[in-house]
């Protein structure tokens, strides 16, 4: 028979190790918690780091336009002009009817065509404007990035780029999910007579 010592030695061990895998759980759970955080801080900052390089950017442009154009007399116009005005920064090659590469994905040689502004960058940037106008004071009725020329001019390269590379820009449709097989019922079990009395009665 375990002397009293040595139960309450057993038990003060117990509790020390309970003790260590809470405190490790506590641990995991909440390097887990801050991994997620920082992700979504860093997915967040990385975002907003660009939507201000690409508002001072803008704004860089108003001062240097010719006349000087402000804010507040900022029209999808006036947007068109300055996208157009990044296609010479571009790196994406877009093939023009007459080149032999038209439509072709991969082509295997180079060609003279001129480079210009992918349509995804272009998409992605007229969002974060967007955005950035309205954080500056912009009204939301007179953001001139959400105008509907600026709307059909993305569609319009985005139609354009996709011949000329050869390249779909549709968004893929999620497949729907089969759905799951009936579950076959199990015939009742035969009653039992286990409760049946001895006797009738």
């Amino acid at each position: 028979m375990a002397s009293f010592t040595e139960i309450e030695s057993s038990n003060h061990q117990e509790k020390i190790n309970s003790e260590t895998v809470n405190n490790n759980n506590s641990t995991s759970i909440q390097l887990s918690a801050s991994s997620s955080t920082s992700t979504s801080v860093l997915t967040s900052s990385r975002y907003e780091n660009q939507k201000r390089r690409d508002w001072n950017t803008f704004d860089q442009y108003l001062r240097n336009h010719r006349p000087p154009l402000i804010l507040s007399r900022c029209s999808g116009a006036h947007v068109l002009e300055f996208l157009r005005y990044l296609d010479q920064f571009g790196k994406t090659k877009v093939h023009t009817p007459m080149c032999p590469f038209y439509g072709h994905p991969n082509p295997p040689a180079p060609c003279p065509c001129p480079l210009k502004q992918a349509w995804g960058s272009l998409d992605a940037l007229v969002g974060r404007l967007r955005a950035a106008f309205e954080e500056n004071g912009g009204k939301p009725e007179t953001n001139p990035f959400g105008a509907r020329a600026v709307r059909l001019y993305l569609r319009e390269v985005r139609d354009l780029q996709s011949k000329a590379r050869g390249v779909s820009y549709e968004k893929k449709k999620k497949r729907k999910r089969p759905p799951p097989p009936p579950q076959q019922q199990l015939p009742a079990p035969p009653p039992s007579d286990k409760g049946a009395l001895p006797f009738e009665l």
